[in-house]
Formats: C-alpha cells, structure tokens, sequence
C-alpha cells in the first residue's frame, strides 16, 4: 500500500521518515564549519569528524571500497543487485562560516500551524511566512530550525542525510532495485574547494548532488563565479603630524566601495541579474584588504565587472600620489549550463526520478554554485537536485521532515531510472 502522499509503500515510507530525520539531528549537532583563511585540506579538521562517522557508518551499512582520506572525502561504493547503469550521488559535510555551527541543537516543531516560530536561545529572534514564504507550504508538517544562535547545517547535512538514508532504504528493502551506486561525501565546498584533489577514478560517468532547496527543484545552470582580492598600501603617520604625509589606505578602501554600482548588489538583485559582492573588509592605514565575490550567468559579463573593478581602483590611485593598489582574482567555477546541455539522459532521469516522487518538477539556476558545477567542467555531468533546506547560512534556517524524505524517495526512483544507456 502507498500512503498518501508517498511515491512508495508505506514499510518504505516510514522506513525512510524515520531514518532520514535520526540521521539529519545526529549530522547537524557535529561542527564542520570550513575556514575560508585557512591553508589546510580541509580547512578545519572538524569537518573530518563528521566524515569519519560517515565512513563507519557506511560501512555498516555493507558498502564496498570505503575510504576515507586525510585531504576530507569519503568514498564508497553501494555493490548492485541489477544490472543498471552506476551513477554517483554527492553532498558537502561542510557547513557555512558566515554564521555560528558551533554545538547546534536541532529542534523539531510538529504540526506547525502557520504562525510565527520563536526561538529559545535568542527571543529576539523570529521565523514567519514573511521571512521565508514558503513555510505556508508546510502547513502541519514537522519543521526543523536550530534553537537560534546558530545555523542548521541543512546546507548540506539534508544532503548527506537523504544519500545515507537511501543507503539504508537500499539494504533495507533488497527488492528495490538498482545498478552500482559510487557515493562521494567532500569538504569545504562553502569556501570553493569543494572538489580540489577529488580522486576522479572514483567517478562514474553520471553524478548528482543532493545540494538544491525547495522540493521538486532541478538546478541545471548556475553562476559564473570571479573572486576577487583587492589591495591597498598607504603610509601611515602620526595623525597629528600627517599633513601631506599621511597615505590613509582603509579611506581608499571605502572610496572604492562607494564606487562599485549600488544597484548590483546581492541584495538588490534576483533572478537572472548578477552582482558584485564585497564579502570581507580589514586593514588601517598601512594596508587593507577588499575580498568580493563577482557573479553572472555569463562569463563575459563577469569580464566586464572585473574590468569595472579595476577602473575604480587606478582611479583611486591616479587620485592620490603614493598610493598603491593591485587587483587579483581567480575563477572559481563556472557555468555548467552548456556542458549539460550535453547529456540530456542525466537530466532527463532526473526529472524523472522527481515527477515519480510525486512533485512538480522545478527546473532553475542556481544563484550560486555547488561542487557539480566544477565536475560538469571537469567533464563528469552533474545536475543537482533539492535537498529541501530554506534560508542557508542563516539562523532562521530551516528544513521540512517531508522534504528530506521525497529527496530519498527521489534517489530511490533516480536509481530505478538508471536502466538505459
């Protein structure tokens, strides 16, 4: 029997409701945040504690070739028991920086009515339908938050937790078949190293990252991703004796800033508009430094931002003799709508393996990146798919049980899908 609104029978369903929600509350209370300045791999060494309960966990779960290595992946292979075609599934263990994930208490609010949702450890703090619309979705459902001064982690524990729990739905109930699954869990991706030093024979040919937000939601296209530093070298003096001495290099900074169009803002822009983003300011007089992230769908367009950028800075400099300032940027990853465009079976399975979970199937761009968009270009076809999380790197955060649970509904189908070349 399927219950309603499940896409599977109801053994299966409440096998998966159950697991899915025990494994996301024990992932989200371990601290993974990544460290955008460090010089490690991974960038903190927590992230492999996680790892490592995935890679026991896996294990247990009767996973073949588990491997976890000291540079922050874990590997594994779930063995076939039918002749389909392998793929890969994916999610990041690392959690924001931008907020606190430092012991995070997960809460569960059941039956939620609509209203506003307080939290306990900061009573200032609140989460309505006006904040995040798609909570009137949710009506009745079981809604997780943390308890208000950190994050959740649902960007991407939701992800780890409905790949494991498929696992688990896979061994579990042996007549759901599939082909060889390869399993991949990596680090940092919040900071963009998401696949650096990623063992590419580990990689089947078709990936999928369970990495999206609102249920149904195909990513298929994302940014075109620039980062750039920024810097500016003054002469510091005395500041009652620096007349016609004194090269204030964070006044710079700030005139550089101003500079930048007001209106292309992260804040100010949605849909297909891209932006320029300054993420981190410090310095004195001596020196400052200027961290942004630019973004687009094309990368032409970010050409000419960074073109913008560097006018603003000679500008700067050609106004004040004595001043130096430098301009650096790296691509950091890229479109992967064209590449894709050139496996439609992966996209199509996808979609798919959605409808089958019984949603409307959403096809979007992402107004960021995930670890597919670098394998897409790396010339492994990586779509991704919803996780169900809302409000990443928040602490209004939250997540749907029954979002989790059609994400594993939807691996489940996407394995079934796997069956032609």
């Amino acid at each position: 029997m399927t219950p309603p609104n499940s896409s599977l029978p109801s053994d299966i369903h409440g096998f998966i409701s159950h697991d899915a929600r025990e494994r996301f509350l024990r992932y989200t209370r371990v601290s993974t945040a990544s460290d955008p300045s460090s010089t490690t791999r991974p960038s903190t060494s927590r992230q492999h504690d996680l790892l490592s309960i995935l890679a026991q966990e896996l294990t247990a779960l009767g996973a073949h070739n588990v491997i976890h290595t000291p540079n922050g992946f874990v590997y594994a292979t779930i063995p076939e028991n039918s002749p389909h075609i392998p793929f890969g599934l994916m999610a990041h263990v690392d959690t924001s920086p931008d907020q606190s994930g430092e012991d995070v208490k997960p809460l569960l609010r059941e039956n939620y009515d609509g209203g506003v949702l307080s939290f306990p450890d900061d009573p200032t703090l609140t989460l309505s339908c006006e904040d995040s619309p798609e909570l009137k979705d949710f009506i009745g459902d079981t809604i997780i938050t943390a308890s208000g001064l950190t994050l959740l982690g649902a960007d991407d524990k939701a992800g780890v937790a409905e790949i494991m729990s498929a696992v688990a739905t896979f061994r579990e109930f042996p007549t759901l078949r599939h082909g060889r699954i390869e399993v991949c869990f990596t680090s940092d991706e919040e900071i963009g190293h998401g696949v650096d030093g990623i063992d590419a024979s580990r990689l089947p040919a078709h990936l999928y990252t369970m990495d999206g937000s609102y249920p149904g939601e195909l990513e298929t296209e994302c940014f075109d991703a620039l980062g750039v530093t920024v810097e500016f070298h003054g002469r510091g003096v005395h500041p009652g004796y620096s007349y016609g001495k004194m090269i204030n290099a964070a006044l710079f900074a700030s005139s550089f800033i101003a500079a930048l169009p007001k209106n292309e803002r992260p804040e100010t822009t949605k849909g297909r508009e891209g932006f320029f983003h300054v993420s981190d300011i410090t310095g004195n007089n001596e020196h400052a430094i200027v961290r942004m992230i630019l973004r687009d769908f094309e990368h032409s367009k970010n050409l000419t931002r960074l073109e913008l950028v560097r006018s603003a800075a000679m500008e700067i400099q050609n106004r004040n003799p004595g001043a130096t300032i430098t301009v650096t940027h790296t691509h950091q990853y890229e479109n992967m709508r064209e590449e894709l465009e050139k496996h439609p079976a992966v996209i199509e399975r996808a979609l798919n393996a959605i409808a089958d979970a019984g949603l409307s199937v959403r096809r979007k761009a992402i107004r960021g990146g995930t670890d597919g968009s670098r394998l897409t270009a790396m010339g492994y076809p990586t779509p991704n798919i919803f996780a169900g999380g809302l409000l990443f790197h928040s602490r209004r955060e939250w997540i749907a049980l029954s979002s989790m649970v059609k994400a594993v509904e939807t691996i489940v189908h996407l394995a079934r899908h796997h069956t032609t070349a």
